[in-house]
C-alpha cells in the first residue's frame, strides 16, 4: 500500500481564508459600531423542513399524500366504531359501580338485625380532636333502648318531615363524657325507602335546612338509674341531624346536661361550634359532643356496611 502523505497540500495549509469563518457572521459579532443593530447582522431564516416521498423525492413535512390520509380516514371510522361498540356494551351489561353501591345500599338497610349492638353502638367511643379547641372526647356508652319502632320516638314535626322516607327500625344508644356532665343519644333511624327517596329527603333537609330547626329536633333517650335519668326534652341543647344517600339510614344525635337543666336556647351544633359562638350549649362545648359522636357512630356504620358488602357469600 502506498505510504501516507508526510505533509499537507500547500493550498490548505496557506490560505488561511479557505477554511476560517468570516467573523462577520459570528453570534459574537458586534452587532454594529455602538452596539446598535446594523446591516451586518446575518439575517437567519427558517423555512419548512423536508422529507422524502417513497421514491426519495424532497417532499415538506407535515402533507399527507392521499394513501395516508384515506388510512387515517379508515382508523378513525375504525375507533368510533370500537367506542360505539364499547358504550353500547355498558348500557347492555351495566356498570359494575353502580351494582356495588345497589348492593351497599341494600346491606345497610339490614345491618340492624345482623350486626351486633356493640358495632353499631360501642360500649367506648374515642373523640380524638373531636372536642373544642380541638380536645380529645372519650364516651361511654350507659344505656341502649330497645330497638323498635318510630311511634313516639320524635316530636310531631319531626316525625311528620322523616315520614317520606318511612320507618324501618330505630336504633338508640346514650353516652355520658368523660366527668358525667353531659349527656348524649345518638340514633340510627333506618327506613324503608329506596335511594331515590333518601336523596329527594336529603335535598329537602339541605335546601329548607330543617337540620337547623329547634322544632325538629329529635328526642333524647332517658335511662333509669343513669345519668341520663333527667335527660328529657326541655333538657335538650345541641342537635345534628344527617340523612345518608348511599345508606336507608338518618343518623342523629341530642346532647344535653346531665344535672337535668332546662335549656331555653338549644342551639344547632355547626351554630354551637363556631367560633366565637357564646351560647351556653356553645360555652360548655355541647355541640361538639352532639356532632362528635354522632360522626363516629356514623364512621362505624359505614364500616360495617363495606364489611358486610365485601364478605364472601
Amino acid at each position: 500500500m502506498p505510504s501516507a502523505p508526510t505533509h499537507r497540500p500547500a493550498s490548505a495549509a496557506t490560505d488561511a481564508t479557505a477554511v476560517s469563518p468570516d467573523p462577520a457572521l459570528s453570534w459574537s459579532a458586534p452587532l454594529s459600531p455602538g452596539g446598535a443593530p446594523g446591516a451586518t447582522r446575518p439575517l437567519v431564516s427558517f423555512g419548512e423542513p423536508e422529507g422524502y416521498d417513497g421514491d426519495a423525492r424532497p417532499r415538506p413535512l407535515g402533507r399527507r399524500g392521499a394513501s395516508q390520509a384515506a388510512a387515517a380516514a379508515a382508523c378513525l371510522v375504525l375507533g368510533l366504531g370500537l367506542i360505539s361498540g364499547a358504550v353500547t356494551g355498558s348500557w347492555l351489561v351495566g356498570d359494575p359501580g353502580e351494582e356495588g353501591a345497589r348492593s351497599a345500599f341494600s346491606t345497610a338497610g339490614s345491618l340492624w338485625h345482623s350486626v351486633p349492638v356493640d358495632q353499631l353502638f360501642p360500649r367506648t367511643v374515642q373523640g380524638k380532636g373531636a372536642g373544642p379547641g380541638g380536645a380529645d372526647r372519650t364516651w361511654t356508652r350507659i344505656a341502649v333502648a330497645p330497638d323498635s319502632g318510630c311511634k313516639d320516638a320524635f316530636d310531631p314535626l319531626l316525625r311528620k318531615a322523616l315520614a317520606p322516607v318511612g320507618c324501618g327500625r330505630l336504633l338508640r344508644a346514650t353516652y355520658t363524657d368523660a366527668t358525667e356532665s353531659h349527656v348524649t343519644t345518638v340514633g340510627l333511624l333506618f327506613t324503608t325507602a329506596d335511594a331515590p327517596g333518601m336523596t329527594a329527603l336529603a335535598n329537602r333537609f339541605r335546601k329548607e335546612r330543617l337540620d337547623r330547626r329547634a322544632d325538629l329536633m329529635p328526642l333524647p333517650y332517658a335511662a333509669k338509674d343513669t345519668p341520663a335519668a333527667d335527660f328529657g326534652a326541655k333538657q335538650r341543647a345541641s342537635w345534628t341531624v344527617s340523612v345518608l344517600t348511599e345508606a336507608p339510614v338518618v343518623v342523629y344525635a341530642v346532647s344535653g346536661w346531665a344535672d337535668g337543666r332546662t335549656v331555653d336556647d338549644p342551639q344547632p351544633a355547626e351554630d354551637a361550634m363556631a367560633s366565637g359562638a357564646t351560647t351556653a350549649p356553645a360555652q360548655a362545648g355541647l355541640g361538639h359532643e352532639a356532632q362528635g359522636l354522632a360522626d363516629r357512630v356514623e364512621r362505624d356504620l359505614r364500616k360495617n356496611v363495606r364489611s358486610a358488602t365485601e364478605r364472601p357469600s
